[in-house]
Parts: structure tokens; C-alpha cells; sequence
């Protein structure tokens, strides 16, 4: 598997690149750059370029791509700064043309990531969110497994996994039901996130008797503990209906 370099790419000597990379014309790929296999940089990309932070002073930090991995026309990926030390982008992840992934954020796999979506720094975006074009994410959110963000969208509170969010401003507008049966869940996993998310947002409750009622209520189950963890681990806060 021979890497596809354009000679009208600048590819640092001090990035690590995979096998079977494509790299297009315009890409610059800078220092420290670790580029996984099967990735496809499109024309004028920019990856691992100094972060737009005013604390950043030099220090040594990295961008780390996985694997099959398309970053389209324009992407701009920051590496990391003291904070965390690098920026990180998992594997099988779509990032359209125009994205920006700011400093030490850290996105796992299967993203799709729509044209012209701005990541501030810090942001957190775990496996399988979809998040619509044009949608701009404060510094600091986490987006949750498995949701969807509407086109658009200003996002300034974390986003829960399994959920829709849309409206301005930005709330809770249901599971994403036609994404997790895409996905291969059960009938009775979305009737279980239906049912915890009916108490979050339904019940009248406020976020801790909500929780309190879920822990009580609703079986033990992989869907269930991932949106109690998410919640209580939210720095932000989560999202309203």
C-alpha cells in the first residue's frame, strides 16, 4: 500500500504518516503530526498547525489523526497546547470541507462532522455524533455518543448522549431514534433511553430527582448508565428542552 503524496503538498519531515495516505495538493501537514492508515487529506487542509490561543508559548504538542480518517477541503486541525498536549482525532471520522478542530479537543470514532463546523478548544465529541453543517460548539462542550445536532446550531451546553438537539436556542428534541436503529439497537434499548430521557425532561423533576428516579426506576443497562455518567460528569451542564 503505497502512500499518494502530491508534490504540491508540504508534509513535514517530523510527521509520522501511515500507509495508504493520500495527501493532496495544497495540504500542509506540520510538526508532530501523527497521521494514521487509509486517510484521505484533501486539497488546502491544514493539520497540526500552531493553535489560535494566546497561552500557547511553544512548548512541544501534537496532533494525533486514526485511521480511515477523510478530512476534506480546507479542514483545519490545531495541535494540542500545554493543556492537554495534543489535539486527537479518532478513526473513521468524516470531517467536511471548511471544519476547524481548535486546540486539545478530542474527538473518537465514526464522526461526521458537516461543512464549515467550528470546534473551539477543549471540546469533546465521543462516537457516532453527527453534527449539521454551519454549527459552531463553545469551548469546553461535550457532545455525547450517538446524537445529532441540528444545521447551524450554537452549542453552549454539553449534548447528551442519544439526543437530537436543534431549536435556537439550542435544547433537547428527542432521541435519535433513526440513528440507533441504523446502528443496530434494540427496540427495547430505545425504550429504555426514551424512558430516562422522559424523566429528564418530562417529568417535571428537577436534573437531580430525575437522576435519583432513573437510578431507582429504570433497569441497569449500558444505555441507561452511559446517560447517567455523561450527565453527573457535566461541567457544563446538559442542554433544557
Amino acid at each position: 500500500m503505497v502512500n499518494k503524496i502530491s508534490p504540491l503538498a508540504y508534509v513535514s519531515p517530523k510527521a509520522q504518516i501511515g500507509r495508504n495516505v493520500t495527501i493532496d495538493a495544497f495540504a500542509y501537514i506540520d510538526d508532530n503530526v501523527i497521521l494514521g492508515d487509509n486517510c484521505h487529506v484533501f486539497p488546502s487542509a491544514v493539520i497540526g498547525a500552531v493553535p489560535q490561543d494566546l497561552k500557547y508559548q511553544g512548548e512541544e504538542t501534537y496532533t494525533v489523526i486514526g485511521d480511515n480518517c477523510v478530512l476534506r477541503e480546507f479542514v483545519t486541525i490545531h495541535r494540542g497546547t500545554a493543556s492537554k498536549g495534543r489535539t486527537v482525532v479518532g478513526s473513521n471520522n468524516l470531517i467536511m470541507a471548511y471544519c476547524h478542530v481548535a486546540h486539545d479537543c478530542i474527538l473518537h470514532d465514526n464522526i461526521i462532522m458537516s461543512n464549515a463546523t467550528q470546534l473551539a478548544g477543549e471540546v469533546e465529541v465521543d462516537d457516532f455524533a453527527i453534527i449539521g453543517g454551519g454549527s459552531l460548539v463553545h469551548q469546553f462542550t461535550h457532545i455525547g455518543s450517538h446524537c445529532m445536532i441540528q444545521g447551524g446550531s450554537k452549542v453552549n451546553k454539553d449534548i447528551p448522549p442519544y439526543a437530537i438537539a436543534a431549536r435556537e436556542p439550542i435544547a433537547f428534541c428527542g432521541i435519535n431514534s433513526v440513528g440507533l436503529n441504523r446502528r443496530g439497537f434494540t427496540p427495547q434499548q430505545i425504550h429504555t433511553i426514551q424512558e430516562v430521557y422522559r424523566l429528564i425532561y418530562n417529568s417535571g423533576l428537577n436534573t437531580t430527582q430525575a437522576l435519583e428516579r432513573i437510578t431507582a426506576e429504570i433497569p441497569d443497562s449500558i444505555e441507561r448508565n452511559t446517560i447517567l455518567e455523561f450527565i453527573r460528569s457535566s461541567a457544563r451542564g446538559i442542554i433544557r428542552a
